[in-house]
């Protein structure tokens, strides 16, 4: 007998509770065996709790041991810390995980993308440990440390084995930043030892950038630091046509948070105009997650779909479908 697992699900701000609507209604119509747990994160609850991040809903994610997280704003150089961010410190969710794959229907200028941005999400940069020094002069540490570079660098490998990869490459910017970055790549060496099975490589993260948009098919499983992971996993999601179609997993050693990655979008949230792409492919990587393949390739199958079939598509993908109608053909390519 299945076991019913548990998810906590966040609805977010801006177009956060329709998207995830959508997704429950698609999981709940594939009868993965789920249940439920709303609970509350975002600038939007922020009046009602003192804080975007209220204790009860970090609590019921580590009891759950499962998350569903739709899209939150964050306020630009002022404001409380990203609810994103503070769900990862305090959960310890240690690896970014964003499949970049090519969608079927969906045009751009490239084919048969298929990455995977594995990003440490702890440390460095990105953590905003900073301070002012003095009037006018501000700053910020980056922190590289070698637990936290040995296991996001054991989870690329390990993640490369499992799903059948063939390289791992290191990204950094050791020529410049020697210490940090070169601690980085030590790391990276030592881990890829134990995999010579998988091909290991090491580039630096600006000539990353231009390979990439020259030709991403080079590249299979990329590990890298927090700031640089951030940038560059954005950069893949617009080779297979932007954040809307991109799934994303932040996943530590006993929970896991599988959330859109995209903007709260507040000029259609309320709508019913937004595409809930993004965040029914990370309940896709959810399933797998939860050991539920079964669920899985019947949600991602109906999905590749409708959009191979190209009859029923969002505005932004140059439909006229709305948020519920798209869900519905996503429903009834599951029949």
């Amino acid at each position: 007998m299945t076991t019913t697992r548990k998810v906590t699900l966040i609805n977010g701000d801006g177009i956060g509770p329709e998207v995830v609507d959508a997704t429950r209604k698609i999981l709940e119509a594939s009868k993965a065996p789920l249940e439920f747990e709303y609970r509350d994160a975002g600038a939007e609850v922020a009046n009602k709790y003192g804080t975007n991040l209220p204790n009860e809903t970090v609590e019921a994610v580590m009891r759950n041991g499962c998350g569903l997280k739709g899209p939150t704003a964050t306020g630009i150089g002022v404001g409380q810390q990203s609810a994103n961010v503070g769900l990862r410190k305090r959960l310890d969710l240690y690896a970014s995980l964003r499949p970049v794959k090519s969608v079927p229907g969906v045009k751009t200028r490239y084919e048969n993308v298929d990455l995977v941005v594995v990003r440490e999400n702890t440390e460095d940069l990105y953590a905003g440990i900073e301070h002012i020094v003095v009037p006018g002069v501000v700053e910020s540490l980056k922190i590289i440390t070698e637990k936290a570079s040995t296991r996001i660098c054991q989870f690329a490998f390990e993640y490369a084995v499992k799903h059948g990869r063939k390289k791992v490459s290191a990204v950094h910017k050791a020529n410049i930043m020697k210490l940090s970055d070169g601690l980085f790549l030590d790391c990276f060496r030592k881990v890829a030892r134990a995999f010579p099975q998988i091909q290991s490589e090491e580039v630096i993260v600006d000539n990353l950038c231009m390979q990439l948009v020259r030709n991403p098919e080079r590249y299979d499983v990329m590990v890298m630091e927090n700031l640089y992971g951030d940038i560059v996993s954005d950069l893949c999601s617009g080779l297979v046509g932007g954040l809307g179609v991109v799934p994303g997993a932040n996943i530590g050693a006993t929970s896991a948070v599988f959330e859109a990655v995209h903007g709260t979008a507040p000029d259609i949230a309320g709508q019913g105009l937004a595409n809930p792409t993004a965040l029914l492919m990370s309940s896709v990587m959810m399933l797998d997650w939860l050991d539920m393949p079964e669920h899985a390739r019947r949600v991602e199958n109906a999905v590749w779909k409708v959009y191979t079939e190209g009859k029923v598509k969002t505005k932004e993908l140059g439909g006229t479908a709305n948020t519920d109608e798209f869900t519905r053909a996503i429903i009834g390519a599951m029949q």
